[in-house]
């Protein structure tokens, strides 16, 4: 698992996390699914 985060969140700029094929905000909690193309 990366602990140092990746993208940023669309929302609030803050790093997002990867778990179990989903982007987690620590904010605003999951925002991109691994279905998710467009990003």
């Amino acid at each position: 698992m990366d602990e140092t985060g990746g993208r940023p969140c669309p929302r609030c700029g803050r790093p997002l996390f990867e778990r179990h094929c989903k982007y987690v905000c620590p904010a605003h909690g999951v925002v991109y699914d691994c279905a998710d193309t467009f990003y």
